[in-house]
């Protein structure tokens, strides 16, 4: 299919990509000693007297009064002093002990350095209205109704946008990578006709997909009989005011019509598979053509006015609007012989499950991806198609795409990352693997340069700043317990590295003192050796500083937003440096509060729609 003629959005020209990933870059590095450090060492390495000058209260007052947490800079002013500010930012810390020294004018690079104000992302309502063409649209089903609310948001933004590409490049398949429990997949099946694969690491995902969709049958077969009941009732009820004559006759036809529909089900059963996984879609039918075809046959027996119950057509409404056809017509049916009626139902209803065959199904498959994934070998019939990914973790994102530049059949791709601390990186370790494909740095500036973040400001990066902004807390007393637990294991027990953790049981203790002996054993410490009176003195010698624990994890969030800048401004430019790139660009998706991250790296190729 040849590319539409409406024009794509502006997007940012690799040079400029590249001038923002430089002063990112620039500020970030000098941020790195902050960002590096771990909560749990604060007390034991004197992360406070380490890493900032002014005390805990004039910090949360100076971030409070530059307001990082409520709105970036305004663009326009932003750009008017950027060549002054990147070098006046710079003087946030001090040159010889690297501690941060002036918290204003941190708090104003974290906004400064924020995607919205650096000018390189392109607004979500420009995509959409370059990609709007001839789109078959959607179905009208809720996800509201199967999901929660934050995924129900995701999905429903994210598959438009993904049903608009698709649309726009002419391309019906798509493959989710990372699918996890299917909602994106399921959604882009049922809501937009789309032919989806949605490939998982975890078979457990797959196995229940396949579950979910024997029960959806089981659910289905109930429905159709409670159906073909209230048919029954209401054939007996109208055969009362018949002459004998047309009660033949309609018996005559109802049979014909019976026999169409088991011929149907002999041609060939086309089971709409895996429709849903195993995400909770409870109640969505998964149905096989010759239900769909008896149960529409069925309805035909009666006046145009008589509807299957309300609960079959619950059922029908979750399929995509060409796979169900109501017979109902603007003309006089009465001006149709009751064997042309049977004939042009019989034809419809061909026409469907043929339909029903090529396309609107949902696969979830189990493999592992990585940049050397042959996707042929998973996908026997693989054509042009695009590659999506929702909430892709670590070096997942970077694989996709990594694929999509090195595949031709895979046209354009929707990715939007997360679980930044399980990136791979190139330069964190030593040990030198030319062989391994690493998820950062992608881009030739960023490996010239050597640059690594490490665990812990990659870990920084997942905060989630908009949500502490509305109010959300961080949690203060958590973190305080986690860090006065250390001092009490490397001093009482000399352990400094331990291979188990804490996990969640600050949730299921009621006081620091329960705290502590839950969280000795299940690192398999002797607790007996440590009597009550000395747990409780470690909590008085450290309770007054919690302040500084508090400021020291506000200003990582407040830095947060510029790490991830950094990490997609090394994708974006990435894709910058190919060669069979037409666009790319990064894109804003959802609401932050709702979906911390809700960036998309998109990218369509020049042969996409040729």
């Amino acid at each position: 299919m040849s590319r539409p003629s409406r024009a794509l959005p502006p997007q940012p020209s690799p040079a400029a990509a590249a001038r923002a990933l430089r002063r990112v870059a620039r500020f970030v590095r000098r941020a790195l000693p902050l960002c590096r450090a771990h909560t749990v060492e604060f007390f034991t390495r004197g992360l406070w007297e380490r890493h900032v000058a002014p005390r805990p209260d004039a910090v949360l007052e100076a971030l409070r009064a530059a307001g990082p947490l409520a709105r970036p800079l305004a663009a326009d002013a932003g750009a008017a002093a950027a060549p002054c500010d990147d070098d006046i930012f710079s003087n946030a810390f001090c040159e010889s002990s690297e501690k941060l020294i002036n918290v204003h004018l941190f708090a104003l690079a974290a906004k400064y350095y924020s995607l919205s104000n650096l000018g390189v992302c392109t607004q979500l309502e420009d995509v959409l209205e370059a990609l709007k063409g001839d789109s078959e649209g959607a179905t009208g089903f809720k996800p509201d109704e199967f999901m929660n609310n934050k995924k129900s948001h995701e999905v429903q933004v994210m598959s438009e946008l993904v049903d608009s590409i698709a649309n726009y490049c002419g391309i019906k398949q798509v493959i989710d990578i990372g699918s996890g429990k299917g909602y994106l997949s399921s959604f882009l099946s049922m809501q937009y006709n789309l032919k989806v694969y949605g490939i998982d690491s975890s078979s457990s995902n797959t196995n229940g997909a396949h579950e979910r969709n024997r029960k959806l049958k089981k659910h289905w077969r109930a429905y159709q009989s409670r159906g073909k009941e209230n048919l029954k009732n209401q054939r007996l009820e109208e055969a009362n005011d018949r002459p004998v004559e047309s009660e033949i006759n309609c018996k005559t036809i109802n049979e014909e019509l019976l026999n169409n529909a088991n011929s149907l089900q002999n041609q060939g059963q086309v089971i709409i598979q895996d429709l849903v996984s195993s995400c909770g879609f409870t109640e969505m039918a998964t149905l096989e053509t010759n239900t769909e075809a008896e149960a529409d046959l069925l309805t035909g027996t009666q006046s145009h006015e008589t509807k299957l119950s309300e609960e079959v057509l619950a059922i029908l409404n979750v399929l995509p609007a060409d796979a169900v056809e109501d017979f109902s017509s603007s003309h006089n049916c009465m001006e149709l012989c009751e064997e042309e009626k049977v004939q042009r139902k019989m034809t419809s209803l061909q026409t469907k499950a043929r339909k029903s065959s090529e396309s609107n199904l949902y696969f979830p498959l189990t493999s592992f991806i990585t940049a050397e994934t042959e996707l042929n070998d998973i996908i026997t019939d693989l054509e042009d198609c695009m590659m999506v990914g929702l909430h892709t973790c670590g070096d997942l994102a970077a694989n996709t795409l990594r694929i999509f530049t090195a595949k031709p059949e895979i046209k354009a791709v929707c990715s939007v990352g997360c679980c930044y601390h399980l990136l791979s990186e190139q330069f964190e370790n030593q040990e030198e693997c030319h062989d391994q494909v690493w998820g950062f740095p992608m881009c030739q500036y960023l490996k010239d340069k050597g640059w690594c973040c490490g665990r812990n400001a990659r870990m920084s990066a997942c905060l989630a700043l908009e949500r502490v902004a509305v109010g959300q807390m961080l949690p203060t007393e958590s973190l305080f317990y986690r860090a006065v637990l250390q001092v009490i294991i490397e001093e009482i027990y000399g352990v400094t590295k331990s291979d188990r953790h804490v996990g969640k049981t600050f949730s299921k203790s009621s006081s620091f003192l329960d705290y502590v002996r839950r969280s000795l054993k299940k690192l398999e410490l002797d607790d007996s050796k440590l009597p009550d009176s000395c747990i409780m003195d470690y909590y008085e010698k450290y309770k007054h500083r919690m302040n500084e624990l508090e400021a020291f994890n506000m200003l990582k969030v407040v830095l947060a937003p510029c790490i991830e800048v950094l990490i997609l401004l090394d994708r974006l430019c990435y894709l910058k440096e190919q060669e069979n790139i037409a666009w790319s660009g990064l894109v804003k998706l959802f609401d932050p509060v709702k979906s911390p991250r809700c960036y998309a790296v998109i990218a369509l190729k020049n042969q996409s729609c040729s």
